[in-house]
């Protein structure tokens, strides 16, 4: 980049630049920062051993737009910087048309904060973001994407499937009223505080109840002369400790019925030595079942490792499949380039540019979706210049909307090194009648003082040309320039003393 297109405070290129009074340029932004407090000096002329007290000072009350050197900064050429992306044009185009607006740019989720491509956020947001929200398709709550299956192992409107009936789709919160009314659910019977192990259908209960009377009824009797020998123990123990006696061992009461009791008295009694048999008996299921379900869980885990392993390589693999194919569609695209030039390509000085669907271009130029075109290289020698020609449909600065303006570009060639600069050569453009009347003719000799004649740094100088070059009313209706939704453009350049 030219120092004359750098802001002397950011050292960046300008940015709708203004000029100081001293001369010096300034991107709008920065010279309003250095100037919000008031007029201050200007450290690019104290820089420069130029600084002078009435001129040196930066003043935004007399700083003005640079329009010349803005349109001069418009023209130069641009890639985009973000990775990945081919795009390329014009600093203008780059402004107007493609900055805010790549699918290559990363972006910060508002969510996760991770940093993602812009053409990638719709899916990101919909499927990969870990902080997004989701609403639950049975209960309609809103939550956190990690508390899914936190949210589906409590969710009262969560289907479930009856595993007796085998009844799909019910709510978990009338599980429990179904799992009691459910024809094939088994339940224990209500008998089991007092000793029955029975556990049948639901259907099955009434039935159960009315086989058992017999065995119910024996259980409650068993049931009733164990609270009872308690009661009577209980009693025993508070009379003698009323007497203030202690009964040691040895004055046991006799084996028989007190026995029993005496046996009852101390919680020993059988019916409690079966009610803990029965609950070490669930414990030791329950263990088991803890155990395997331990064990399913950690084999899930593996599982789920290996998985996002696989997913990752895949992805990788994509990434990296995604990024040759952009490769090769930029080796493709310069390909039809050199093709392109090839094929359109003179190297005498003298050029011939046609311009097909005119109509369609010059709207596409009036809407500002194409406003400039190039046209192929041309060459005044083998070893010669490069060349080409601009041209704005709809006309650009002072031609805007009434003219079509055609310039003159110098580009870098593979020869520079070896020709005379600056470019000195008079051109000469024509737009042709195509009846072979009167052609429209602009002919320039090159300023050599101007930097679009210098032997070119970067693709192409700045274009240099005729803003008027014709009005476009001369290609309205019938015109001899324009048949067939066609134009003729020729350049010649004077070989003379190469």
């Amino acid at each position: 980049m030219e120092p004359k297109y750098q802001c002397q405070q950011c050292k960046e290129i300008l940015r709708k630049p203004l000029q100081a009074q001293c001369g010096h340029r300034f991107c709008v932004f920065c010279f309003k920062q250095l100037t919000s407090s008031g007029p201050i000096p200007c450290e690019a002329c104290r820089a420069e051993g130029i600084f002078e007290e009435a001129v040196s000072m930066l003043n935004i009350e007399v700083a003005f737009a640079d329009n010349a050197a803005r349109r001069e900064i418009d023209s130069l050429p641009a890639k985009c910087p973000n990775d990945g992306c081919s795009w390329s044009g014009t600093l203008k185009e780059y402004e107007g048309q493609h900055e805010g607006c790549c699918d290559f740019e990363h972006v910060k989720c508002e969510a996760c904060q991770a940093l993602i491509l812009v053409g990638e956020k719709d899916r990101h947001n919909e499927r990969e973001c870990e902080a997004r929200t989701l609403n639950c398709k049975y209960c309609k709550v809103t939550f956190n994407f990690k508390e899914i299956k936190a949210h589906d192992e409590i969710c009262q409107k969560f289907p479930m499937q009856c595993k007796d009936c085998g009844k799909k789709k019910i709510p978990r919160e009338k599980f429990q009223e179904h799992i009691k009314s459910c024809a094939k659910s088994k339940s224990a019977c209500q008998f089991r505080e007092i000793g029955c192990r029975a556990v049948v259908d639901n259907g099955k209960q009434q039935e159960h109840e009315q086989t058992g009377v017999m065995e119910h009824l024996r259980l409650m009797l068993a049931a009733l002369s164990s609270m009872r020998l308690r009661a009577e123990g209980a009693g025993e123990l508070q009379e003698d400790s009323g007497l203030g006696l202690y009964r040691g061992p040895e004055d046991a009461p006799p084996v028989g019925a007190h026995a029993v009791a005496h046996n009852a008295g101390r919680g020993g009694g059988p019916g409690v030595q079966q009610k803990v048999s029965a609950l070490e008996n669930i414990l030791c299921v329950l263990n088991r079942e803890m155990e395997r379900s331990a064990l399913t869980l950690e084999a899930l885990s593996r599982q789920h490792r290996l998985d996002q392993e696989k997913i990752e390589n895949l992805a990788n693999k994509v990434r990296q499949l995604e990024r040759t194919l952009t490769t090769r569609d930029l080796q493709l695209a310069e390909s039809e380039q050199s093709l392109r030039e090839l094929q359109f390509c003179t190297y005498d000085g003298v050029f011939i540019w046609k311009i097909a669907d005119f109509s369609r271009r010059r709207q596409d130029a009036v809407g500002g979706r194409a406003p400039a075109m190039f046209s192929p290289a041309f060459y005044s020698s083998k070893y010669g210049y490069k060349m080409c020609l601009r041209l704005y449909l709809n006309g650009d600065g002072t031609g805007r909307g009434t003219h079509l303006s055609l310039f003159f570009v110098v580009m870098r060639g593979k020869y520079d090194a070896l020709l005379k600069w600056p470019f000195s050569q008079k051109v000469t453009l024509m737009l042709l009648d195509q009846n072979n009347r009167e052609h429209i003719i602009d002919a320039f000799r090159p300023d050599v003082s101007s930097t679009s004649f210098q032997r070119p740094i970067s693709e192409m100088n700045i274009a240099s040309g005729c803003p008027l070059f014709c009005p476009l009313a001369k290609l309205a209706g019938k015109s001899s320039y324009l048949r067939d939704d066609t134009i003729f453009i020729k350049a010649i350049v004077d070989l003379t003393g190469l």
